[in-house]
């Protein structure tokens, strides 16, 4: 095998005989290290061959978890049991009061079968009837009579309509003075663009991922010609409505007691260059539970002057992985953060380095997923706030003092430059942070709920592929903070553009924050 390897590099990388050294031992040092190389780029190419192709799940089976811990014995009491407990044995722990903490990965079960039809659409009633004749028994002669009737629904598409709204502002005069009646302000003065189709632009490209010049397409079929740059310019002047609600937002997420972050790249056209992108950054801050809201920003580089910035005022514990940018956040009194790890990402590195050494790994991720299961037992009851704060010190610190005894044993047993090796040292090297979520029924064992904000993202840049310049992200930054907002307040986005973009430029300063997607659907009432 090692030959095969050798071969396999000498045919990929040009080397002169003469160049190499005489002594043995460096030849052998070198024929590690390479070797060691290739292994890392062929388990490398099969995390992209599937992450493009297969499935990403990270979940063991419960035969997995008890393999794991068969294979160690005593190591790992009951490691294998827990997930299949999770699901049998939900009244172990009290149920609280709230709606419980964590990620909203808890789905309902969908009923089977046909569903009714949703009460709230429109319902036109159409009578099939019998003809005269048909009416009319040729048996007994006689005409038959009503007894019932048998219904059915179906859905009907009525294609959306463009209209012409044509203002007309009559004039009056006298001997002295002239008079003409003013419209209603619009969202862009001078613009062919109401709320409503703005409202149409902003939420397909930012909602439904739909780029501008597919939307143009769609708008041929009407027979209107809309070009590209119109429909950018219209996107990028009702964020700059909105900025001043977008600052709203933001003080209204950084008041959370927890805050979620990440990021994500973007390609951003360079135009110093012909057909060259670069890639910025989008920042999503999540707030906790009682401040469900997120804002993005949008910085054209990932340093540390970008959450820096937004954090600026932020005071509270803050959620993220363990990107360097981060630490200085920590370390300084002065700022006021508390570092929250996430068991996701953490998990994350065992399982990549599972193929490699599935004992050892194995072992690691049976002891998360106990960790996962007293979450999950603990959504499922409901318990939040101190009764879930007690929860985990009585069901998770056990296994976290487990884990730890555990990487500190196996530490010397994997190389340090190995998948497992790094896997062991990124989780004793943020242990403190890792745990911290016990310290609090307010915190959350992992970053989920903010990576899943990034989908809406990454889900877009597959579709319109780059955003036009840094003022381009900055305007998708603002937009998708609130059609994000929006779902996480279970609010339509369309809906709530159309109306905040008709009414913020008359609006008062000081009653801005019922706009905001939390507070609109009240404030309409």
């Amino acid at each position: 095998m090692v030959r095969e390897s050798v071969r396999f590099i000498i045919s990929i990388v040009p080397v002169d005989p003469n160049s190499l050294p005489k002594d043995p031992v460096i030849l052998q040092q070198m024929l590690v290290d390479l070797t060691a190389q290739l292994d890392k780029t062929q388990r490398l190419l099969a995390q992209l061959l599937a992450a493009k192709s297969g499935t990403r799940s990270e979940q063991l089976s419960a035969d997995q978890l008890r393999l794991f811990a068969q294979e160690l014995g005593a190591e790992l009491p009951q490691a294998a049991t827990e997930a299949e407990k999770d699901s049998k044995n939900d009244d172990d722990f009290p149920p609280g009061s709230g709606s419980g903490s964590g990620s909203d990965d808890e789905k309902q079960a969908r009923p089977r079968g046909r569903r009714s039809l949703p009460a709230h659409l429109k319902r036109e009633r159409i009578e099939h009837d019998l003809t005269e004749e048909e009416k009319h028994c040729a048996g007994c002669n006689q005409d038959l009579r009503p007894v019932g009737e048998e219904s059915s629904e179906r859905y009907e598409y009525i294609p959306a309509e463009l209209l012409v709204i044509e203002d007309v502002c009559k004039t009056y005069a006298c001997a002295c003075t002239v008079k003409t009646a003013t419209k209603p302000p619009q969202p862009i003065e001078k613009s062919t663009a109401s709320a409503s189709l703005l409202a149409q632009v902003i939420v397909s490209k930012v909602a439904d991922h739909v780029p501008v010049h597919r939307q143009a397409k769609i708008l041929r079929r009407f027979g209107v010609e809309i070009a590209d740059q119109t429909m950018c310019g219209w996107m990028r002047q009702s964020a700059e409505l909105l900025d001043l609600l977008y600052a709203r937002l933001k003080q209204f997420v950084l008041s959370s007691k927890v805050v979620g972050t990440d990021d994500t790249p973007v390609k951003v056209l360079d135009r110093s260059l012909v057909r060259t992108t670069r890639k910025g950054r989008f920042w999503p801050y999540l707030g906790d539970r009682n401040h469900r809201a997120a804002v993005f920003d949008y910085t054209p580089t990932r340093e540390r002057a970008g959450p820096e910035r937004f954090l600026k005022s932020y005071r509270g514990y803050l959620q993220a992985d363990a990107y360097v940018a981060y630490d200085s956040f920590f370390t300084n009194p002065e700022r006021g953060m508390v570092e929250v790890a996430c068991w996701a990402h953490t998990r994350r590195h065992f399982h990549q380095a599972l193929d490699t050494d599935s004992a050892r790994m194995g072992a690691v991720l049976a002891y998360i997923a106990q960790l996962y299961a007293v979450e999950k037992r603990a959504r499922r009851s409901g318990v939040e706030g101190e009764q879930l704060r007690l929860l985990r010190e009585q069901a998770s610190q056990p296994v976290l003092t487990q884990l730890h005894g555990y990487l500190l044993k196996i530490r010397d047993q994997v190389l340090p430059k190995s998948e497992a090796g790094q896997a062991v040292s990124y989780a004793l090297k943020n242990w403190a942070a890792l745990t911290r979520y016990c310290e609090d029924g307010d915190l959350s064992i992992d970053n989920n709920h903010t990576e899943r904000s990034l989908r809406g993202i990454a889900v877009g840049r597959n579709n319109w592929t780059f955003v036009g310049s840094d003022r381009g992200g900055r305007t998708m930054a603002v937009l998708r903070s609130f059609v994000a907002s929006c779902e996480l307040a279970n609010v339509d986005p369309f809906a709530w553009f159309q109306d905040v973009l008709s009414r913020i430029g008359a609006h008062s300063i000081q009653q801005l924050d019922e706009l905001l997607p939390h507070r609109w659907t009240a404030a309409r009432r």
